[in-house]
Order: C-alpha cells, then structure tokens, then sequence
C-alpha cells in the first residue's frame, strides 16, 4: 500500500518515523487482539459472530471488514450466508496489483540528491525504481521497488537472491556503487495478512466496483483501499473509508438500542490525543 497516492492535493509524502506512531494514537484505549486470524464471519438479524483460527469465537452488534482485497479473493474467510452476488462480484472483478520493497542499506552515500532512481529497460517488465530514504532521514538507504510480474517473480527468489538482483539493477545505473551491508525484502503477493499490495481497476469494469465493495450487507461494513471510489490504492483512502464504515456503524447500533452515549465507554472522556508526526516532501 503507498503512503501518499498521486490521486490526493499536494506532492509526494514519506511518513519519516513509519506510520506506527499513527497505529499507536489510534489504537488508545482500544481491546487489540493481534494473532487472531478470521476464519468465518456469521452474521445474524441480531448480531455477528466472528471465528479466529484457533476457535475463539466473539460475538457483536456489528462488524467492520477491513481486511485487504487479496484476503477477501482467497475466500480464506467463509461468510455465512454467504456475500451478495454483487458483493461477491466487486470482490472478483477488482484487481490486486503487487509492488514490493527490497531495502538496501549502504555504510555510506554514493548517489545524487535525488528522490527517485529510476530503472530504463528495453521491456516494461524490467522497468523500475529506486527510493532514496537519503533524502528524508538522512540515513544511507535505497528503496528498490520492483512491481507487476517482476515483483511476483522476484519474491519466489530468496531475500538474499532478491536484494543482489536489486543490488545488480543499481550497478547498472552507478557501475561504481558499493555493495549493501544489510538488506530487507517485503513478501505482499505471499503474505497471508496481505496476498497483495493495493487495488486496481480492471479493463472492462466499471470503476464503481470499489462503492460495491464498500456498502454494507446487513450488520457487517467495509472499509480500506479497495472500497475507495476516491482514493483507491493509498493510505488516505484505507482512513477515510474507515471512518466512514465507522459512522454507519455506530448509527447502525444506535439505531437498534437508541442510546446516544453507547460509545461513550469505549471513546472514553480524555481529551484527544495527539503525536507529532514528520513528513517528509522528499
């Protein structure tokens, strides 16, 4: 998922600190389980019931589905009743594009000032980039950022075999650069929590297949990127589309029990809190 999409106002951002400060403001006074995969979502007129892997099984109003697209593709959650054929057809004809990321770390710079690298080859399945972190925060690294077939090829490689296949792509650029002394390599197209990076629109679809994914069916709402008639494939799109599932939901229950306060406990009465973020226009 990209940080900022070219779709918003403004220029390129790089959360400089990674977006855990975010994750930790918004998670206050939350009950985060992490390990809980689900497996089964039952929605009934008078409720959810949501089933991780383990059995454990939690009970609710409501639910709010924000797992990624790819998620949603593999069917590895099993909805009982199953989804709407057109909610189920949003699913299908939606696409998941990958870009991975194979982090270079370098004991000292030998590239120019720039934001990006970037790889020219004879075909679009070589053609790439490289992100110069340099700039931002002032440490020694460079972002490679292969995507499409390239990516999906590079992560049955292994992250050694990837980071020297980036590293070669470099030489070519800067025949005089000096070999990475760490690397870290992304697996979105592999991952469970992911099976990809971002959404797209596929030829011969209409673009409102994103608004589809995004009504709610029942009790159960949806949000992240996919659902974003707006913003699809960043970010932004993922947080406001989650604020917006937020608020039917709430309005849902409100609607059944008809108590203003319901939240009140869970929002809590401390004043908002607040974290300083540095973004980077590169």
């Amino acid at each position: 998922m990209s940080a900022v999409g070219s779709t918003a106002p403004g220029g390129h951002g790089l959360m400089v600190r990674g977006y855990l400060p975010v994750i930790n403001t918004l998670a206050k006074g939350l009950d985060v389980r992490l390990g809980c995969r689900v497996t089964r979502i039952d929605r009934r007129y008078n409720g959810v019931k949501v089933t991780v892997e383990d059995g454990t099984t939690f009970v609710s109003d409501a639910a709010i589905v924000t797992v990624p697209l790819g998620v949603l593709k593999s069917k590895a959650i099993k909805f009982e009743p199953r989804l709407p054929d057109w909610k189920e057809a949003a699913i299908d004809n939606l696409g998941v594009g990958i870009e991975n990321k194979i982090v270079l770390h370098f004991d000292k710079v030998f590239w120019p000032n720039v934001e990006f690298l970037g790889v020219v080859a004879e075909t679009s399945y070589r053609c790439s980039y490289f992100l110069n972190l340099h700039k931002a925060t002032g440490h020694p690294v460079l972002v490679y950022m292969p995507a499409g077939q390239l990516a999906k090829d590079i992560e049955k490689m292994s992250d050694e075999a990837a980071a020297n296949f980036a590293f070669m792509q470099l030489k070519k650029i800067l025949p005089d650069a000096s070999a990475p002394i760490n690397y870290l390599v992304s697996h979105w197209g592999t991952d469970d929590n992911s099976l990809g990076s971002y959404s797209y629109d596929t030829v011969g679809n209409a673009h409102d297949l994103y608004e589809r994914l995004r009504i709610p069916v029942d009790n159960l709402f949806f949000a992240g990127e996919a659902t974003s008639m707006s913003y699809p494939g960043s970010v932004h799109g993922a947080f406001s589309t989650g604020l917006m599932a937020a608020e039917d939901c709430r309005m849902r229950v409100l609607e059944r029990y008809g108590e203003v306060d319901l939240f009140q406990p869970v929002m809590g009465e401390e004043s908002p809190v607040s974290v300083p973020l540095l973004i980077s226009r590169m």
